[in-house]
């Protein structure tokens, strides 16, 4: 039955592994909503997904702000005419020595990480639970493990984990699964910022031997959001070349 047809919002899609994602979706036949903050990218990847012949829509929102988030549900199901896969995949971090971090640093990173899946979730709650059908999808991170010098973006990514766990639990009789993803290092713009030096030494930990790419993700969303795949909930599926074996 795969997603044909299915309408997704998938949160920081216009760049990295959320475009990547989407494109996955609507090349197997679902609507697509692009969300981020940046509304020439949004425009943008909408534009390129529509030239390639695929439905999708664009909407500015910021997804720590709940009126943000309920006006983007709204639109979506004026639009499309329902909601039935959410992917909480926008993300950001503030890393750095415990001591050196700020109270911002911690706030920003939490709201976006963590308040945002919160927000983005309650808000298509209510459709899908309506629908008797839903897929939610959170993009977590190996991090949530523990990593020096992350500690607001670990305890994010832990606290994404346990709503992941708690809505699978508290939605699993209204045919709506939840799950979780813990990429690894992947091949985004963030990680040709890293300096050279870093590069390598991350790479040289990774059992794989090499760094995963946005089709790894995608893929991985796409088996999640499928309609056969509604006896999974609750899990967290690590897509990382093996890196969540050690934690050196």
């Amino acid at each position: 039955m795969g997603v044909e047809n299915r309408v997704a919002i998938i949160t920081g899609s216009a760049s990295g592994m959320g475009k990547d994602t989407a494109f996955m979706l609507a090349k197997n036949g679902a609507k697509v909503v692009i969300n981020d903050i940046a509304e020439d990218k949004v425009d943008q990847t909408a534009k390129e997904m529509r030239d390639a012949g695929y439905d999708a829509i664009g909407i500015v929102a910021d997804i720590s702000n709940k009126a943000a988030v309920e006006s983007m549900v709204s639109e979506t199901v004026k639009t499309f005419g329902s909601i039935d896969i959410l992917v909480n995949n926008a993300g950001m971090e503030r890393a750095g020595a415990l001591r050196k971090l700020s109270e911002a640093d911690w706030d920003i990173t939490l709201n976006v990480n963590l308040k945002g899946p919160f927000l983005c979730s309650q808000a298509v709650h209510g459709h899908m639970v309506e629908q008797n059908r839903g897929r939610i999808i959170n993009i977590a991170s190996r991090a949530w493990l523990g990593g020096m010098g992350q500690a607001p973006y670990s305890s994010a990514k832990a606290g994404m984990v346990g709503l992941t766990r708690t809505l699978a639990l508290e939605l699993g009789r209204k045919g709506v699964t939840s799950n979780c993803i813990a990429p690894g290092l992947i091949l985004t713009p963030l990680w040709y910022e890293l300096p050279e030096k870093t590069r390598n030494f991350l790479e040289a930990k990774q059992p794989s031997g090499s760094i995963g790419a946005g089709d790894d993700i995608a893929n991985t969303v796409l088996y999640l959001a499928d309609d056969d795949t509604g006896y999974v909930t609750g899990q967290v599926l690590y897509v990382c070349g093996g890196r969540s074996l050690f934690s050196g």
